[in-house]
């Protein structure tokens, strides 16, 4: 590496990024662990959430917004499925899709992981004063907007 070349721990915003990235995962951690009885990990309830909220998604709607790719997606629902959370059904309107919507047992898993996750969420958060979490999530926004354009320009 050259001399005068800088590197990422010169950075006056390395702090941030990598702060960042240490909390992201010990966020996941500390979800996976608290989720644990209910026997799901975080993207279980990610799906979970989604379908809770928005019932009837495509399987390509989901992985666009969870973003994944398809074959995650193809990976994750048939256990679901197989576990009685989800169900598949045929839209109305167009026989080739598939829309994805929780079962009653699922909607039950959800609205517990639901109520994991917003402890989780308290418990973390609660000593920061709600103007800077409001702040930290418009930082953390702008931030993806940003990583999301940089993304398409590897593409």
């Amino acid at each position: 590496m050259n001399k005068n070349q800088s590197l990422p721990w010169d950075h006056p915003r390395f702090r941030s990024w990598i702060a960042v990235g240490r909390a992201c995962q010990l966020m996941q951690q500390v979800l996976t662990r608290a989720l644990a009885d209910l026997d799901i990990k975080p993207p279980h309830l990610d799906i979970l959430a989604n379908l809770y909220r928005h019932d009837g998604l495509t399987q390509q709607e989901l992985a666009r917004k969870l973003l994944v790719g398809r074959s995650n997606m193809s990976m994750l629902l048939p256990q679901m499925e197989k576990r009685g959370l989800i169900e598949r059904k045929g839209d109305p309107r167009d026989k080739r899709v598939l829309r994805l919507s929780l079962t009653e047992h699922g909607r039950d898993i959800a609205e517990k992981a639901l109520k994991i996750q917003t402890e989780v969420i308290d418990k973390t958060l609660s000593p920061t004063p709600i103007e800077q979490c409001l702040q930290l999530a418009e930082v953390m926004e702008e931030t993806f907007h940003r990583l999301q354009d940089m993304e398409d320009q590897y593409d």
